[in-house]
């Protein structure tokens, strides 16, 4: 994984050394999250990303795209069984780092795909139980649950409906274990976003 990193941070250098153009912007969009794996019961949520980026053009048809993102991801759970409920809502915060390729298969529209290093800056949990008819609830810190650094993986499509103003598809599959509770756990993160973005 780390040749991974120092491999994108040579791209990215490469990248503005010869780049023929560098657009800045940020962006925006919603998260749908869960967790895959070693996992019972879990089930997408909704969440967010917002943060900026560059697009270095190194030709009509090839740019690169670094970018960091503020990702609000996780999971739902849901256990019932007879006059037992049990729901948890976990919120995982992300500041995500990835960086794409993009390649323009006509004028606006592109595919991109690229490795993505994350750090989680917080998890929390909001958990329900419910049992036969008494209800418990309550808020926990997870964040020791899980790993600091998470590696993934991103593939996707973004279409420029002007030259400032486009909008992008992305699927994100964590290629790294996040779970820090268990040695015998593993945990991926899996997300699909759907972004707005604004180039400068």
């Amino acid at each position: 994984m780390k040749k991974i990193v120092l491999a994108a941070i040579a791209v990215m250098g490469f990248s503005f050394a010869n780049a023929q153009d560098v657009k800045y912007g940020v962006k925006g969009g919603i998260n749908l999250s869960t967790f895959t794996g070693d996992v019972e019961d879990a089930s997408s949520k909704v969440g967010f990303q917002a943060g900026g980026f560059a697009e270095i053009k190194l030709s009509d048809k090839f740019s690169i795209q670094p970018e960091m993102l503020y990702s609000l991801q996780g999971a739902k759970f849901k256990e019932t069984e007879d006059s037992y409920t049990y729901t948890e809502n976990v919120n995982a915060s992300y500041l995500n780092v990835p960086v794409m390729a993009k390649y323009y298969v006509v004028d606006k529209f592109s595919v991109e795909a690229g490795p993505q290093v994350g750090f989680l800056l917080a998890a929390k949990s909001k958990w329900e139980e419910t049992y036969e008819g008494e209800m418990y609830s309550g808020k926990e810190n997870v964040k020791d649950s899980f790993k600091t650094v998470d590696f993934s993986l991103n593939v996707g499509a973004g279409y420029d409906f002007t030259e400032n103003v486009s909008a992008g598809l992305r699927y994100n599959f964590g290629l790294s274990n996040i779970s820090d509770f268990s040695d015998n756990a593993k945990i991926h993160n899996n997300v699909i976003s759907l972004s707005v973005g604004y180039k400068f």
